[in-house]
């Protein structure tokens, strides 16, 4: 992906590690099972936005939001690019709808984008 998205703050795997208080094969399975959305920014190492995790856990809503985007036909990138840019339909990026409890809103403008 070729934004940086410097806006944002980044967590690495083992800032993950941390965070989440598991292990490193934990975190890559997080990741697996769409439960985090990982990103390479800049050639560097997989790297997960900080607004994906909520009191030291992936934030909930993210899960299912992530499988409507793949089952959309998203890839990991535009998955990445949706969640983090400013939606016109919320006015908000979209994880920041979810953060702020609009969990059916952001999956019915998703779901729309098919």
């Amino acid at each position: 992906m070729t934004e940086s998205f410097s806006d944002q703050e980044w967590l690495s795997i083992p800032d993950l590690v941390r965070v989440l208080g598991v292990s490193q094969s934990r975190v890559r399975q997080l990741i697996d099972d769409k439960q985090l959305l990982a990103m390479r920014r800049d050639n560097g190492p997989l790297q997960v936005p900080a607004a994906f995790i909520r009191d030291g856990a992936p934030l909930p809503e993210l899960r299912g939001t992530l499988i409507v985007l793949s089952d959309d036909g998203f890839s990991d990138e535009q998955a990445m690019r949706w969640l983090l840019e400013v939606d016109g339909s919320l006015g908000v990026p979209p994880v920041q709808a979810l953060l702020a409890g609009r969990k059916a809103e952001v999956r019915r403008v998703a779901q729309a984008l098919a």
